[in-house]
């Protein structure tokens, strides 16, 4: 049997200019990843990430601490089939576009930009996200700039299937987002569409959910894990 860890990237900055960069806190996530694997005495085989920065950053965070740690540390190949979904697209374009026409998303467009810098942003935020989403996911907003949802599902699964069919016996970790990952578990566990965004509304910056596969025949270990994060006081949601 082998063992796929997949990571969600550390914290990123989503409400600054430049959102695809870790923070100093997602720095300091990635680190203590690292000294998790390097004191259970973890190591891998191969090592994986999407090629957008927060995640390749957090690939070279954790391989900088577990080489400084004198622990053996693969090349990390980059693969645009891990990279999350087209968020500017969804969130810039085919949001823009439903704002127009949908008053609900209007009402909760105009509640998050009002909740700008206050403590309610995240929670007001997180609810436009939510709703305009699951109408991409559906297949109700489109455009032919935007990559679609049978398209990314395709993308991913295929990047996936790639690691899966490389041969047994191997420890492998991939550095990715959370769109990746709950499309992923939504393919192990036979699940609804609808699945996968439920999962990742939930997956936390740098937690590892691991994977047992032989094969394609693949089985979820956990989810979600944090520990390594909570024990430095330094977890945090998303």
């Amino acid at each position: 049997m082998s063992t796929l860890v997949l990571v969600r990237h550390a914290q990123a900055t989503p409400f600054e200019a430049e959102t695809d960069r870790l923070s100093s806190l997602g720095v300091r996530q990635a680190e203590a990843l690292a000294t998790h694997w390097t004191t259970t005495g973890v190591d891998f085989d191969e090592v994986y990430s999407g090629t957008l920065e927060r995640q390749r950053r957090t690939a070279e965070v954790v391989a900088d601490a577990m080489m400084a740690a004198g622990r053996p540390w693969p090349t990390t190949t980059a693969d645009t089939g891990f990279d999350e979904y087209d968020g500017d697209g969804i969130f810039g374009v085919l949001a823009g576009e439903l704002e127009r026409v949908d008053d609900r998303f209007g009402e909760l467009s105009g509640a998050a930009r009002d909740a700008r810098g206050t403590a309610e942003q995240n929670r007001h935020f997180q609810r436009m996200v939510e709703y305009v989403a699951d109408r991409w996911m559906r297949g109700e907003i489109t455009d032919p700039m935007v990559e679609a949802w049978p398209q990314f599902c395709g993308r991913v699964d295929a990047a996936i299937d790639r690691v899966l069919a490389a041969g047994g016996g191997r420890r492998v970790v991939l550095f990715t987002s959370g769109g990746v990952i709950g499309r992923t578990l939504q393919r192990v566990l036979r699940a609804p569409d609808e699945t996968s965004l439920a999962l990742n509304w939930r997956i936390k910056n740098a937690s590892m959910t691991h994977l047992t596969f032989s094969g394609r025949r693949v089985s979820l270990d956990t989810f979600n894990i944090t520990a390594h994060l909570e024990q430095d006081g330094i977890d945090t949601f998303r």
